[in-house]
């Protein structure tokens, strides 16, 4: 299916590795023209170099107005923007009685406060051009909580909800929302998380991690034509392992 996607601007957050890079690969692939942002570094240019076409943007999620303020200054240089992709490194493990009152006012910070920073900041161009695509980054986590991550189980259950609301609001304008909850996915996070591999493999039917890829093909078709009537959705990538409804 060809995508038509070739005169689309997007900007992919977290995109200096791991899911939010496969997700900027695929769309400069179609020809989005594509701004990849996360924090300032050797990472982010190391990103910027292997992606090429894409537009770097330093962006610190855990500080407040940086969303935002990257997300003005995709416009400003684009002249608008059409494909918004709110992804966000997953915060340190712990249980609740772990996680510190810093640690969840980061969390909240980093997970739910700069999405509605950076959708608020995209949204009037977006109604004025009806035209839009929010899609979410969240994890299966939001549905089925994993042992150890309770700021990420906690926080990302909340965003299936914004997702729905949002949907409500500006499904009119032409705008899509939804989430894509990856699964058990092939990235240095799985690694940082040291769950054991054998038993994740048992648990998924198609017998195999996700790649960056395939969560990449799945947010590159949401943000084209052919899904203008999928919205308001929170869609697993993972093999098949959700096993609720």
């Amino acid at each position: 299916m060809k995508l038509n996607l070739e005169k689309r601007r997007a900007l992919v957050f977290g995109a200096s590795s791991g899911i939010g890079f496969g997700i900027a690969k695929s769309l400069l692939a179609e020809g989005v023209q594509t701004a990849i942002s996360a924090r300032p570094g050797e990472r982010l240019n190391k990103a910027a170099s292997e992606l090429v076409g894409a537009w770097a943007v330093g962006c610190d999620l855990s500080q407040a107005g940086q969303a935002a303020q990257t997300v003005e200054q995709v416009i400003r240089r684009w002249g608008g923007l059409d494909i918004l992709v709110l992804n966000t490194g997953g915060p340190p493990k712990g249980t609740f009685e772990e996680i510190t009152q810093e640690g969840w006012q980061t969390g909240f910070q980093s997970l739910w406060l700069s999405s509605v920073e950076a959708i608020r900041a995209a949204l009037d161009g977006m109604k004025k051009n009806r035209l839009g695509r929010i899609i979410f980054l969240t994890s299966l986590a939001a549905k089925e909580p994993i042992p150890g991550l309770t700021v990420s189980n906690g926080i990302r259950a909340g965003l299936l909800g914004l997702v729905k609301s949002l949907n409500n609001d500006v499904a009119e304008f032409g705008i899509t929302v939804n989430a894509i909850m990856p699964g058990f996915i092939d990235t240095d996070r799985l690694k940082e998380l040291k769950i054991d591999s054998k038993e994740i493999l048992s648990s998924i039917p198609a017998r195999r991690l996700g790649s960056t890829q395939d969560v990449g093909n799945l947010a590159a078709f949401l943000a084209s034509d052919a899904a203008s009537y999928v919205s308001g959705q929170s869609i697993a990538c993972d093999g098949g392992r959700q096993r609720g409804y």
